[in-house]
Order: C-alpha cells, then sequence, then structure tokens
C-alpha cells in the first residue's frame, strides 16, 4: 500500500500486497501515473476489487460484472449488456457507492 514518486520519469507507482485465492501473499505494481491521486484512486479500486466490498463504485462494479460474464455468453449478448450498461445506468451511477 505505497503510493512512490519515480524521479527518473517523474511520475508515480503504486505498490500493494494483496491475498490471492491459495492464501499466497503476493505483490501488485502498477506504474505510470502522472499524479499522486490517480496512483490513489487506482490503488483503492484495486482494495475494493479484491476484498468483493459493497464499498466500491458502481463503476467497479460494473466492470467486475462485465469481464466476469463475458467468458460465459455469446459475444454479441456481452456487447448488448455492455451497451445497456454504459448508455442507460453508468452516466448516473458512476462514482455512486454501491451500498447506497
Amino acid at each position: 500500500m505505497t503510493v512512490i514518486k519515480n524521479q527518473k520519469s517523474n511520475t508515480y507507482e503504486v505498490r500493494t500486497y494483496y491475498k490471492d485465492w491459495t492464501g499466497v501473499r503476493k505483490q501488485k505494481t502498477k506504474r505510470g501515473f502522472k499524479r499522486k491521486c490517480d496512483a490513489q484512486e487506482w490503488e483503492r479500486a484495486f482494495k475494493l476489487k479484491e476484498n468483493l466490498s459493497l464499498d466500491m463504485y458502481f463503476e467497479d462494479f460494473v466492470d467486475l460484472y462485465l469481464n466476469d460474464i463475458k467468458s460465459r455468453i455469446k459475444y454479441n449478448t456481452w456487447l448488448t449488456k455492455k451497451h445497456i450498461v454504459e448508455k442507460r445506468f453508468s452516466h448516473i451511477f458512476r462514482k455512486r457507492s454501491c451500498r447506497k
């Protein structure tokens, strides 16, 4: 859970630890953020996805949902679902918590 500034490239990177489904502790690193707040936002979203909590934004939940069903349904059905969510719901509920 660290945001580090790379002085050489003048960008930020995030290093965070999590446990995979087998219980093994792993490290995740993401680089190339221009602003510190962007790096912190990515870290927050990553932690919420790992914890599977309802405190995540609706936008993050939709991403998880669409990635989950993509392999189980036909491509055109997936495109239809994606279109419906993006055009009908995302602009309204994008930054709202799923808990509310």
